[in-house]
């Protein structure tokens, strides 16, 4: 990172192929099957991460590039799923609303930076967990399940109220993610200073 907070085009694309393969490690982590057809997994915290600390374009770049290694067959998904089928299962709206979701987590953090924190003169205290908070809870909930809603109606026939209903089973375990994607982006401002989280 240079002092003025843009990174060189190696460091960049260095950070796209580490972050998607942190999304890719999350996916080790054993999923918990819904009978709808869409899991629970550790993924979509990989998801608020990327966003967070990298910003809107680099997140999709990177989510971009773990979605197109999922479709050439690599199976970087919970329970090691991957192909060009799991664009039409029930969880696909889901996997649009990371690359979506990402990409809103990235600006929700840039704005917020940029308002309250331009400076960052509490970057590792309770100004940057709100930020970081709610910009995983606006792109990594609002947006993705708005994706995942649609995904549900179009793939497992469900109307927009029980696609609805059937998404509330996620949201105690992804407002632990936020937290846990707070803590992590302080931790990672706390050791590397230099990070810039208002970035393009």
């Amino acid at each position: 990172m240079t002092t003025t907070g843009t990174m060189t085009p190696t460091r960049s694309l260095s950070y796209i192929a580490l972050f998607a393969a942190v999304i890719a490690v999350f996916g080790l982590i054993p999923k918990i099957d819904l009978p709808f057809g869409v899991p629970i997994t550790l993924q979509s915290l990989g998801i608020m991460l990327v966003g967070c600390l990298l910003g809107p374009k680099r997140a999709f770049y990177t989510v971009g590039l773990f979605l197109v290694a999922v479709a050439l067959g690599l199976p970087l998904l919970s329970g090691g799923r991957g192909g060009l089928g799991v664009f039409v299962a029930p969880s696909a709206g889901f996997l649009a609303g990371w690359l979506i979701g990402a990409v809103v987590c990235g600006l929700c953090m840039r704005l917020f930076m940029r308002l309250f924190a331009r400076r960052m003169p509490d970057a590792s205290g309770k100004a940057l967990f709100a930020a970081a908070f709610a910009s995983s809870v606006i792109g990594g909930i609002v947006v993705m399940y708005a994706f995942g809603i649609l995904g549900l109606m179009l793939a497992a026939h469900l109307s927009v109220t029980q696609a609805s209903l059937a998404v509330l089973a996620f949201i105690p375990g992804d407002l632990v993610k936020c937290a846990i994607c707070a803590v992590l982006v302080q931790s990672v401002v706390r050791g590397m200073p230099s990070w810039r989280l208002d970035r393009d």
